[in-house]
């Protein structure tokens, strides 16, 4: 009976616990597309085809190729975390 009372007085935050869980549902989502492995060799890919065309010159592409580099190792970092089931 103390779980139905304790939900009836927590009723009128209600919007504000679901809004929470919209929240971590939409940050978990920008995480993963984030880090997907896939998405951040594409973005290398991209960067080299800058480099080449002439839009950017090495120090940019050196810069952005660590950051990239980075995403990238924790991406495969979490890939195999999630893989060991850790």
């Amino acid at each position: 009976m103390a779980g139905l009372f304790g939900e009836i007085l927590l009723l009128p935050f209600a919007p504000v616990r679901g809004a929470g869980w919209v929240i971590e549902q939409v940050v978990r989502e920008a995480e993963r597309l984030y880090y997907d492995p896939a998405a951040v060799r594409a973005e290398l890919a991209q960067l080299e085809e800058r480099l080449t065309a002439g839009e950017i010159d090495e120090e940019e592409f050196d810069r952005v190729e660590d950051e990239l580099l980075d995403r990238l190792e924790i991406a495969l970092r979490r890939s195999t975390e999630t893989d060991q089931g850790t």
